[in-house]
């Protein structure tokens, strides 16, 4: 038997959740708890019929195999559960409960469970009746405040709409979402609010509201919504006295006030945004005390600077720096300004809209000290977003440093404000993502990271998964275990300190600050100092210098590569995403990270055009006109680093589909005007992979030797099998081919000249030797590819198969037994015996010495006729 559970209080947002599993789970039983809220329960009592629920007491008694938990995760203890049940969790806010290994959790960036399953029922085409379709918009109005709250994401608004065209009841939801007050909650809720207080905590609006009420007050809950509605605070606390208890609840909209870690204090619980505590015996004066002093230890700022900063290494100018060094410095580094520091204590700020001005003037030979700000301008990593924006409006910055007992750890500036604004706020995730390297990972590795972040965290430095890996892993299709590890720190000083306590060996590359600690031949770890990096000129290999984490993920060629996932133990799975990757990889967008990343490394065409591919993405169009812009930069890079990519691109799985991509955006043609991708190569490709094997069969291959993946090489010369001889010499120069790949190119290019000979009808087998013999079998298989006549596939399979290894029975050894004097008549004399092998004029050893006879008399005559 299967379930569908939630929990006890049922709001609306709960029970049409419960609707929605049972529409996509028809064999499971949506169960109402014993104690719905009143309007829900009024609801239930109008349209119970249309509806698919069961009371509990007329479950059926079975063992249950599968119970479905909907808002709530937290398992409801009812007859039939046990300890082999298997546990589905759905649910809008995000994971707090361990999964054990019958477990499993499907969360969403969602303002109401309800639209989780909602987007599940649209997208399968399940049909619902105006009652389910309206039960359902009042889960998702009731959670969403009808839309209005900050948790509110464009999901919740799609699946309103969808909702609304299935037939839902606008007047059905707004009767029942402002559902009157009894008398008693009236009463309650006028004392509620003469008595509130609103709190400024953190930087976040708080309200605490007490009220004292003999009997039983009915859904004290719902006054809480009422009361938050009204002051519209970021979290809203109830404290009630009703004769012998205290009943507190609580509702918060931000992550930043985890309103269920304060009820706990209380013996309560709940979820972030909504909890509840019943207190024995308790004073109401004392519980306002209690309640203010956590609230002061537990709200934290919504966002702190430290969430949006740049750590580690801060450039700094010291005050008697020139205006001319400085103007330097803001070109390399393309800062907006630098901190200036004198004895390791911040003394001002210079912008570089200061620095620009002096320049102006002529006040290159100046100094630094005598334009800055002077002063020790700075905020700290725990300040609040609103006090770092209170600093730039008073004192004009467009960047503050960062301060930490006494010392800069970091930097803050006006751009990382408007990423946060301009990026979508996500609940923390870090539980989930670290449910996902414990899956994608084996142990051994997990274990080893496990040491690497503890005794980074001694020597006070972060690491951090970076790049590919963690874009993956958020995709779901994480395979290779290759990890990039980042240490915000000395990579170098890391692996040392682990070889020391762990054991084994480093090897340890100063110049790129990198790192490899070495335990086995099959275990080890790779570290890289975290960097930032600028260009001297377009196309230049950049210069590299110790940075931080932020900088480190900046450099990087796309957003949804600049993602991190951090191992610190304090912050195990906390995704770093400063530049909005996870929501490209959502929208599957290529997007790089500023208009001139194509300008300093034009290879990032070919990688965008290959993740694009692979992963199924598309260009962002602002990236596709960059890409347009920097087409003729692609002429001022390296052969090597050309082909480079070119051979990653090979590597694809079907590399024909960016091959097209880059035909589409002119890529090609820039890298050589006679290079094109048309259908003919989508189908040739395709003949390349299928046949490859079989030809290496063909050639006498064992099986375990066989190829399963083309060589790059091969993809690239039937690129350029069209290619005149002039046009594959210059490919070959342009892409600095090495001797062996440049002489495969030519050599098909030059059988494609031969090929219509091999075509002929009646071409003897030994003429088709002589034609073939001098090509090799890489080249030879490329024709076999690019070949559309069957004629010409024939002779090539014959040759590879048979004729190539038909040799004469006579050698050398036999001529000079002969009392033959070695020369050219030796080759003559060997070819002729072969030929007539190959065309069946000889068949025996006797038929080819009587023909050696006859050669020798033949080339006797020739000999007496020339000399009469």
């Amino acid at each position: 038997m299967e379930v569908i559970l939630t929990h006890e209080n049922t709001d609306f947002d709960a029970i049409a959740a419960m609707l929605g599993a049972a529409k996509l789970y028809p064999k499971a039983y949506p169960v109402v708890p014993r104690q719905p809220n009143r309007n829900v329960r009024d609801f239930l009592t109008l349209y119970w019929e249309e509806l698919p629920f069961v009371r509990l007491e007329d479950l059926p008694r079975r063992p249950i195999k599968r119970a479905i938990l909907v808002d709530t995760q937290r398992v409801t203890k009812i007859r039939g559960l046990r300890k082999d049940t298997e546990i589905r969790i759905i649910d809008h806010h995000p994971l707090t409960t361990e999964l054990t290994d019958r477990m499993a959790y499907r969360g969403g960036d969602a303002g109401a469970t309800t639209t989780i399953l909602v987007e599940e029922i649209s997208e399968a085409g399940i049909p619902l009746s105006p009652i389910e379709a309206t039960l359902m918009l009042l889960g998702i109005y009731e959670d969403t405040g009808s839309l209005s709250y900050t948790g509110t994401t464009p999901r919740d608004v799609r699946c309103a709409a969808w909702l609304l065209e299935q037939g839902a009841n606008l007047d059905v939801v707004n009767d029942f979402l402002h559902h009157p007050l009894t008398d008693q909650q009236r009463r309650l809720y006028e004392q509620l609010i003469e008595n509130a207080e609103v709190k400024r905590i953190a930087g976040q609006s708080v309200v605490i509201a007490t009220a004292t009420a003999s009997g039983y007050v009915e859904e004290i809950s719902t006054l809480a919504h009422k009361v938050r509605d009204l002051f519209e605070p970021d979290a809203a606390f109830l404290l009630v006295k009703l004769e012998d208890r205290l009943q507190l609840v609580a509702r918060s909209t931000s992550d930043a006030i985890d309103v269920a870690e304060i009820a706990r204090h209380f013996g309560g619980g709940g979820h972030g945004r909504a909890a509840a505590a019943l207190i024995r015996d308790g004073d109401l004066g004392e519980a306002h005390r209690k309640l203010l002093k956590l609230l002061e230890k537990h709200v934290k700022p919504r966002i702190t600077v430290k969430e949006i900063m740049s750590h580690g290494a801060v450039r700094t100018l010291m005050p008697k720096t020139t205006i001319a060094q400085a103007a330097e410095e803001a070109r390399r580094y393309g800062h907006e300004g630098f901190p200036v520091v004198k004895d390791g204590q911040l003394v001002g700020i210079i912008t570089r809209s200061e620095i620009d001005k002096a320049l102006q003037h002529g006040l290159e030979d100046a100094t630094v000290e005598t334009y800055m700000y002077k002063g020790a301008i700075s905020v700290s990593p725990d300040d609040s977003i609103e006090g770092l924006q209170q600093v730039m409006m008073e004192h004009g910055l467009g960047q503050v440093p960062v301060v930490q007992e006494g010392r800069i750890i970091g930097i803050v500036t006006r751009t990382d404000l408007i990423k946060l604004w301009s990026a979508p706020p996500r609940p923390s995730r870090a539980a989930q993502i670290a449910q996902r390297l414990e899956r994608a990972l084996p142990a051994h590795l997990l274990t080893l990271l496990r040491k690497a972040s503890q005794t980074a965290g001694e020597m006070g430095y972060s690491l951090y998964i970076v790049g590919g890996f963690v874009r993956d892993l958020l995709l779901g299709v994480a395979e290779s275990v290759d990890l990039d590890l980042v240490v915000d720190g000395d990579a170098i000083a890391l692996a040392r300190r682990l070889a020391e306590k762990e054991g084994g060996r480093v090897h340890g590359h100063a110049r790129f600050g990198t790192a490899k600690w070495i335990l086995s031949p099959d275990l080890s770890l790779d570290f890289v100092t975290a960097r930032t990096e600028f260009y001297e000129h377009p196309t230049a290999l950049p210069s590299v210098e110790r940075g931080s984490i932020k900088s480190d993920l900046h450099r990087r060629d796309f957003t949804i590569n600049t993602m991190a996932i951090c191992l610190d133990e304090a912050h195990y799975g906390q995704l770093l995403d400063f530049y909005g990757g996870e929501q490209d990889l959502e929208r599957g967008l290529i997007r790089v990270l500023h208009s001139l990343s194509f300008v300093e490394d034009p290879t990032r065409i070919l990688r965008a055009v290959r993740l694009e591919q692979r992963l199924g993405f598309r260009i962002e169009e602002r990236t596709e006109e960059l890409i347009d812009d920097a087409l003729d930069l692609l002429d001022r890079v390296s052969g090597d680093r050309i082909r480079h990519e070119l051979y990653l691109i090979f590597q694809e799985a079907e590399p024909e589909r960016c091959l097209a991509r880059l035909e589409e955006l002119g890529v090609l043609a820039q890298i050589h005007p006679a290079l094109r991708h048309d259908d003919w190569f989508e189908e040739r490709f395709q003949r390349l992979r299928r046949d490859l094997a079989r030809w290496e069969a063909m050639s006498g291959k064992p099986e375990r030797t066989r190829h399963r993946v083309p060589e790059p090489i091969l993809y690239l010369a039937l690129l350029a099998f069209p290619l005149t001889a002039q046009e594959v010499d210059e490919l070959s120069a342009r892409l600095k081919l090495p001797g062996d790949e440049a002489n495969l190119l030519r050599q098909t290019a030059s059988l494609r000249q031969v090929a219509p000979k091999l075509a002929e009808p009646g071409l003897s087998h030994s003429a088709t030797c002589r034609l073939l013999e001098r090509y090799s079998d890489r080249a030879l298989f490329l024709l076999w590819v690019a070949s559309d006549e069957e004629a010409i596939r024939q002779r090539l399979e014959l040759y590879q198969r048979e004729l190539r290894h038909v040799r004469p029975e006579l050698d050398g050894t036999y001529l000079k037994k002969l009392g033959i004097p070695p020369g050219p008549i030796y080759g003559r004399i060997l070819g002729a015996l072969r030929d007539a092998r190959l065309d069946g004029q000889v068949t025996s050893r006797a038929e080819e010495e009587a023909l050696v006879q006859e050669l020798l008399a033949a080339d006797e005559q020739a000999r007496r006729n020339s000399n009469p």
